[in-house]
């Protein structure tokens, strides 16, 4: 029998990293082990799947930017165009792996899935959580109802949705949620809950770097003068983390004004750690627009791609949509 192919794109991260002996497992250098390693201490993974290994990267993903996202995005993008591949797992480090997840989701086509997991403890930790995820992310990738789901995020037993996805925790080996809840499980057997929902087309490719969009942190009595000190750094986006359901302080109105007035989109997101953030009437009057699902970060992508598209407007029906499917009345 022909075994399916899945090609394991390797970026770094916990997943691959390895621990200082004298130090214990909580200092580790990340992306420190190659993916062929990573796979074999998964037994039995290679009975599933025909799995190429392909590494992309070797980073700790704090350290991973704008660039990084293109950089695996391309790869996987030439990855799914083969005939010969059903589909892609991406080894990623979880500081910021709602980023690059949200970045793949935008810019790749749906048909294939592209699978993103790793781990919260390295990968010679005597409870390396990195395996089980890494079997799960390719029994999900072989899976035939992950097609056209888009990029989804295998974690701790869950398959969630790319976007709106967010690292929850600092520490617990569940540390990912979704805005929208997990959309299937891996255990006993891969399951999803509802079937896919229709998708819009991948966003335009970047044809240069991404445009500098800044997020902006907004506590008790936080002077609106950081957000004039954004754009003078050179942000041609702005998000900002707000209190509950993006509540803006009356001292903040009139700079956002004065910033939406002058061409600079300004995204209003939560930094509550899960919430939905909507249109509301504030944003007819200071020309912002809502975050929904997307965390701070997420938003932070979606804005970015979006102006590099030439078309900010494309970012409110990213954050905004739903992602389930409509029942036909």
């Amino acid at each position: 029998m022909t075994l399916p192919r899945i090609v394991l794109l390797t970026t770094g991260g916990t997943i691959a990293g390895a621990s200082d002996a004298a130090s214990g497992p909580d200092e580790y250098t990340a992306g420190a082990i190659a993916g062929e390693a990573l796979l074999a201490s998964v037994p039995g993974l290679r009975e599933r799947a025909d799995i190429l290994v392909e590494p992309c990267l070797a980073l700790d993903s704090r350290d991973m930017g704008p660039e990084d996202w293109l950089t695996v995005a391309r790869a996987a993008r030439e990855l799914i165009a083969r005939e010969d591949v059903t589909g892609v797992v991406v080894t990623h480090g979880t500081d910021t792996l709602e980023e690059t997840a949200l970045a793949l989701e935008l810019l790749l086509p749906a048909a294939k899935p592209v699978v993103i997991t790793g781990a919260m403890r390295p990968a010679d930790a005597v409870s390396s959580d990195g395996p089980a995820n890494l079997l799960d992310a390719v029994r999900v990738a072989i899976d035939p109802a992950a097609r056209g789901r888009g990029a989804l995020v295998v974690f701790a037993e869950q398959v969630l949705p790319a976007r709106g996805v967010r690292k929850a925790h600092s520490a617990r080996l569940d540390a990912f949620t979704a805005a929208d809840g997990a959309v299937g499980a891996t255990r006993p057997e891969v399951r999803f809950f509802r079937p896919p929902a229709p998708r819009p087309e991948a966003l335009p490719w970047p044809d240069a770097r991404l445009p500098r969009v800044e997020v902006v942190f907004v506590a008790a009595g936080t002077s609106p003068q950081w957000l004039e000190a954004a754009c003078d750094m050179g942000a041609r986006g702005i998000v900002l983390a707000l209190t509950g359901n993006g509540s803006v302080p009356d001292a903040w109105r009139e700079a956002i004004r004065r910033v939406t007035l002058a061409g600079v989109p300004v995204v209003r997101a939560s930094r509550c750690g899960a919430g939905f953030v909507g249109h509301r009437r504030v944003d007819v009057e200071l020309g912002t627009v809502a975050a929904g699902r997307l965390s701070p970060a997420q938003a932070r992508v979606a804005l970015s791609l979006a102006i590099a598209g030439a078309d900010a407007s494309a970012f409110a029906p990213i954050a905004l949509t739903d992602g389930r499917p409509h029942q036909s009345s």
